[in-house]
C-alpha cells in the first residue's frame, strides 16, 4: 500500500498548499503540535507529509489492528517471520535518476545548529553473505550525492566493517515513504540473522492478510516497492565529520566521524511525497520506541506470570521512560519486573511497575497509581553505574536506573477507586 493511500485514509490530515521552505519553517508548522498530521503540497516545489504516524491511534489504523493489539502483533510477527513478495514492477520504477543533486531535493534542515540538510525517515537495506538489513540511520547531505551517515556499532556497522576488510564498498539502498507495517521493524533490535523485512511481511500479512511487496533495484538489492523514494548507493570506507543533530530528546546530538554514502542513482514515484520525520516529534518516538515494547514485554513476560502491557511513555522521548502492567501473584512480582524490563532495554532509565486494572496509555491513571500505591522507602530500585543512553544529555557516561513499584500491596484493602459497579 502506498504513503498517498494512507494519507488519503486520514481526513484528519491539514493540508497545506501555500509554499512552505523546506528550512526551519516546516519543523516550525510540525512543531505547533506532534500529533496533527500535515501534508505539504509545495515545500519548495516539493510534496511532503509530517507527523502522518503520530499517534497511537493512526498508527494503529495503519497495521490494520487495535491500538492494544500492537505488541502482541510484533511479537508473533518477530516469532514467525516470512518471506516478502517478490514482484516485477513498483511505482518508484517509473522515473530512475542519474544525473541529480540532494542539495536541491525536498531533504529538510531541520533545526539552527544542524550540521545540514538531513534524511530522518529514511531505512537503509543492506545485503552481505545472504544476511538482510534493515535500520534507520539519520543522513546528512554533504553535496549533491554525497550523505554523512550515523552508523551506531550494530548489524550494519558490522556488514560495512567485513566490507571494508574485503576492500570493497557495501551496496545500500535508503527508502522513504512506506507503510507502518515496515517503518516499525525497521527500528527493531533482532539477532543478525533476523531479516527486519521479513519480519514486516509476516506483520503485514498478519494484520490485512498480504505480505510485503519487494523488488530488485540496480543493484541486486531487494528493497519494499512501494516505497515513494529509493536512494540507491554504496557506503565507502571515507569518513568526515557528522552533526550537530537535534536528536531524540529535543537536544543537539554531537559531531562525530562518520562513514560516507555516495547516492548513485534516485528511484522516486510519479508526484512522489517525501515522508519528513521530525526529529523529537511523536513520529521519532513510536518508530525508536514501539519496537522496543515487545521485546520488554517478552522479557518481563519470563520474569513474572502475567504481562498486560507495556508503554515506553511521549514525556520520556518513547525510550527513557516506561509503564509495565502486570498481575501480581506474589509480593516481589513487581521487582522482578522492574529488573526484566531494564535488561531488555538498556537505554531505560526509569521504568513503573502497574497493576491491570490502571490504563498504561492514560498518563493521569499512571500518575494516579504513584500517587496511591507507592512510598519511596520500599516501592523505588536504584541500580547505579550502568550504561546509559547516548541521546541522554545527563548520561555522563555511566547512568542511575529507577524502578518504582506502584502496585497494590496483596490482601490490601483500601486500595481500589470506588465504583458504582
Amino acid at each position: 500500500m502506498s504513503l498517498k493511500a494512507y494519507i488519503e485514509a486520514f481526513p484528519d490530515i491539514e493540508v497545506i498548499d501555500d509554499e512552505v521552505s523546506r528550512k526551519l519553517e516546516m519543523t516550525k508548522m510540525l512543531k505547533e503540535d506532534p500529533t496533527k498530521a500535515i501534508l505539504f503540497n509545495d515545500l519548495d516545489g516539493y510534496r511532503a507529509v509530517g507527523n502522518l504516524w503520530g499517534t497511537r491511534e493512526r498508527m494503529a489504523k495503519g497495521l490494520g489492528c487495535e491500538q492494544e493489539e500492537i505488541t502482541g502483533n510484533l511479537l508473533e510477527a518477530m516469532g514467525k517471520p516470512i518471506p516478502p513478495k517478490i514482484v516485477d514492477e513498483s511505482p518508484f520504477f517509473k522515473n530512475q535518476l542519474t544525473d541529480f543533486d540532494l542539495t536541491e531535493s525536498p531533504i529538510p534542515t531541520w533545526f539552527p545548529e544542524d550540521g545540514g540538510p538531513y534524511i530522518t525517515s529514511g531505512i537503509v537495506v543492506a545485503e552481505l553473505d545472504g544476511k538482510r538489513n534493515l535500520s534507520y540511520h539519520r543522513c546528512m547531505v554533504i553535496g549533491e550525492n554525497r550523505l554523512v551517515a550515523r552508523v551506531v556499532p550494530r548489524h550494519l556497522y558490522a556488514m560495512h566493517k567485513a566490507a571494508k576488510e574485503r576492500g570493497e564498498e557495501l551496496d545500500i539502498a535508503i527508502i522513504i515513504g512506506v507503510c507502518p507495517h515496515i517503518l516499525i521493524p525497521a527500528g527493531m533490535s533482532v539477532s543478525y540473522d533476523a531479516d527486519e523485512l521479513e519480519i514486516a511481511s509476516a506483520l503485514r500479512k498478519n494484520t490485512v492478510g498480504q505480505e510485503v511487496d519487494a523488488i530488485k533495484i540496480e543493484n541486486g538489492l531487494t528493497v519494499p516497492a512501494w516505497a515513494e523514494y529509493c536512494f540507491q548507493g554504496r557506503l565507502t570506507d571515507e569518513t568526515t565529520k557528522e552533526g550537530p543533530f537535534a536528536d531524540i530528546t529535543g537536544t543537539y546530538d554531537i559531531i562525530r566521524d562518520e562513514p560516507i554514502i555516495e547516492i548513485d542513482r534516485v528511484y522516486h514515484t510519479d508526484d512522489a511525497i517525501f515522508h519528513a520525520l521530525l526529529p523529537g516529534g511523536y513520529e521519532h518516538f513510536y518508530f525508536m520506541g514501539m519496537p522496543r515494547e515487545p521485546v520488554i514485554y517478552e522479557a518481563v513476560s519470563k520474569a513474572v506470570a502475567k504481562v498486560n502491557g507495556v508503554r515506553l511513555t511521549e514525556g520520556g522521548c518513547c525510550w527513557l521512560h516506561g509503564v509495565v502492567s502486570i498481575e501480581k501473584h506474589t509480593e516481589g512480582d513487581a521487582k522482578n519486573a522492574i529488573l526484566a524490563a531494564f535488561g531488555a532495554h538498556p537505554s531505560m532509565k526509569k521504568v513503573t511497575i502497574v497493576d491491570g486494572d490502571i490504563d498504561i496509555y492514560d498518563d493521569r491513571e499512571v500518575e494516579w497509581a504513584k500517587a496511591t500505591r507507592f512510598q519511596a522507602h520500599k516501592d523505588v530500585i536504584l541500580i547505579e553505574g550502568t550504561k546509559g543512553s547516548s541521546v541522554d544529555p545527563s548520561n555522563e557516561g555511566l547512568s542511575t536506573k529507577m524502578g518504582l513499584d506502584a502496585t497494590k500491596p496483596i490482601g490490601g484493602e483500601g486500595f481500589d477507586k470506588a465504583s458504582l459497579d
